[in-house]
Order: C-alpha cells, then sequence, then structure tokens
C-alpha cells in the first residue's frame, strides 16, 4: 500500500491508498523537530485505534516545509523500508513539466495540484488552495504549470489583523449573516469573508483576461467549502485533491521507471 504525505506549513496529512481508495486518512500539526521515531508512534497509535490493516510498502512526500523532509525520509526507510518519492526533488519525475521562469523553484503542493487538477478537470484550470498561504494556481491546455498567484492566507490575515490592532479581538473565520456589522467581531468576519471572495473573483478575472481563454476553477484547502457559499466562481470543491496527485504522479513514476 501507499502511504502518502502531505506536509504544509501548518498541517501535515497521512493518507493511506490501497490501490482502488484512501483507507484512513489523519492530520497532525506540522513541526519539524518531530522525529522519525515519534511519527511511527502517532501512526502507529492511529492504525490500531482505528482497526486499519496496512501494509505499507512505498511512500511519497510533498512539503512545503523542507526542514520535516528528512525525518520523514527516515520513517519511510527504517520503518516501511521503502525509499520515498519527494515532489521536487531529482528522481521524483512529473507527467508535464512546469513552464515557469528559468530557476523559478515550484512549490511542490502547487506541481501536485496541477497533476491532480489535470486528471479530473483537463486543461485550461485554475485552481485556488486555501491554505496557510491562498495560491491559484494555472493548468495550461496540456496539464503544464505555467505559473500563478500566492496571497496571504485567510488565518494569517486574521491573525496579522489581531496583533497589529490592539483593540481587534482574534476571531474565527464564518460567513457573516449580513454584509453591515453591528459590532466588531461581525464587523472583522465581514470584512475578511467578503474581502476574500472580492480577491478571489478579482484575481480569476485578471486572469481569465491575460489568458484569453474560458477557463474552470476549482477550490481545494480546509476553507474551501466555507468560500464556495459565497461566491458561484468555483465548478467544483475537491476536498482530497492533493492527496489524488500525490497517487497519480506515484503511479506516472513507477509506469516511466
Amino acid at each position: 500500500m501507499l502511504l502518502a504525505i502531505d506536509c504544509g506549513n501548518t498541517n501535515t496529512v497521512f493518507s493511506i491508498w490501497n490501490g482502488a481508495k484512501f483507507i484512513a486518512t489523519w492530520r497532525i500539526a506540522t513541526d519539524h523537530k518531530r522525529t522519525a521515531d515519534e511519527y511511527l508512534v502517532w501512526l502507529s497509535s492511529l492504525l490500531m485505534l482505528t482497526k486499519t490493516e496496512a501494509q505499507i510498502t512505498e511512500a511519497i512526500i510533498s512539503s512545503t516545509v523542507p526542514r520535516v523532509v528528512f525525518n520523514l525520509r527516515v520513517l519511510c526507510d527504517r520503518y516501511f523500508n521503502c525509499r520515498p518519492l519527494v515532489v521536487g526533488k531529482p528522481g521524483c519525475n512529473l507527467p508535464v513539466a512546469p513552464r515557469v521562469d528559468q530557476g523559478t523553484t515550484v512549490g511542490p503542493d502547487r506541481l501536485v495540484n496541477t497533476v491532480a487538477g489535470f486528471d479530473r478537470h483537463g486543461g485550461n484550470l485554475i485552481v485556488v488552495d486555501f491554505g496557510t498561504a491562498t495560491t491559484f494556481d494555472v493548468v495550461d491546455h496540456d496539464g503544464a504549470y505555467v505559473g500563478g498567484v500566492i496571497a496571504p492566507g485567510v488565518n494569517l490575515s486574521l491573525e496579522a489583523l489581531h496583533m497589529a490592532a490592539a483593540a481587534l479581538p482574534h476571531i474565527d473565520v464564518a460567513k457573516p449573516a449580513k454584509a453591515i456589522g453591528t459590532n466588531t467581531v461581525a464587523c472583522m468576519q465581514s470584512g475578511v469573508y467578503w474581502g476574500y471572495i472580492g480577491l478571489i473573483e478579482g484575481i480569476v478575472r485578471a486572469v481569465r483576461r491575460e489568458r484569453e481563454t474560458p477557463m474552470n476553477v476549482i477550490a481545494t484547502g480546509g476553507l474551501a467549502s466555507l468560500f464556495a457559499q459565497g461566491t458561484e466562481l468555483f465548478h467544483k470543491v475537491e476536498d482530497d485533491l492533493t492527496m489524488h496527485g500525490l497517487v497519480l504522479i506515484n503511479q506516472y513514476n513507477k509506469e516511466t521507471a
């Protein structure tokens, strides 16, 4: 079975693929100090608690936090006796190479989302990922990543607002009942929620205008379903897009080895 690991700036997701479907998915806070032994104890406990029987024989990692990759490699090497593929590193090939400025390093999460988005929806696509940063990935007609946009993430913006303005409280992201708030929390929620709807729609409009071609838009990430309630922009919300991309990249490398 395949162990797919998606390490983001905030959380790391572990999923087990049995060849036909994901049989288990777990999430842990990203911590570069966590050792391979700690990962194993955590993972083994969840396997037992959920009564998941899994013999892991291969692994693939996508990480936007370079410092965690070493211990994840050790976990796979030491305890699962397999050398993991690491997206963006030598030895891990993509179906179509990205077309960006020479010397540019593209985030592995964006490469994975591009592969998955193209597989499910074809080319001329915009993938909006609501993570620590809100990213817009532009997928060409043949499935190549050709660039995009990076904006501050929703929770990051809220944290900055709270830290910079002493009188403003820390709030959760929610869709407000009305655009005009009648108290501080409601005003902040409205500003963040409808502000991000405006940001998303504005960036997508600019990308479409620049590309001069019809483009579908799909959303992924933890807050995707929440923001989909405020706009008709998204053709689909994909909760498992990144994991699907990891499975595809792993299969592609097996077939072309």
